[in-house]
């Protein structure tokens, strides 16, 4: 038998728009067509897809206030000076990698830990 398949993420939202905002104007992503029949948004991160599904009570185990705990969602980026400059502008919650690596740990509009790595 062969499986065959693709790496893809989910992450709940309750408000699809002001997750949009965020994945896309604050961390500079751009939406795909979504594959099938499958609701909500995707995005494009290398090899990986990104969904944003809406639901009613999107509080997960990632909606944690321990920064950097797992689980959280990580993405590699290119340039990450960029980023940190529109998280600040966007007055999003930031902590840099207590490990001295670049990467820094963010929250979305719902919570949901996001680690923004240079490596």
């Amino acid at each position: 038998m062969t499986i065959t398949g693709y790496r893809h993420t989910a992450i709940l939202v309750s408000d699809l728009s002001r997750a949009e905002r965020f994945y896309g104007e604050v961390l500079g992503l751009t939406p795909v067509e979504r594959p099938l029949s499958f609701p909500g948004t995707w995005y494009q991160i290398g090899a990986i897809q990104l969904h944003l599904i809406v639901s009613d009570s999107p509080s997960t185990d990632l909606a944690s206030q321990k920064w950097g705990r797992n689980p959280h969602v990580a993405f590699a980026i290119d340039d990450l000076d960029r980023t940190l400059d529109r998280l600040q502008a966007a007055g999003c919650p930031l902590q840099r990698s207590a490990s001295g690596r670049p990467a820094l740990f963010t929250q979305d509009p719902d919570g949901n830990i996001i680690e923004l790595s240079a490596e």
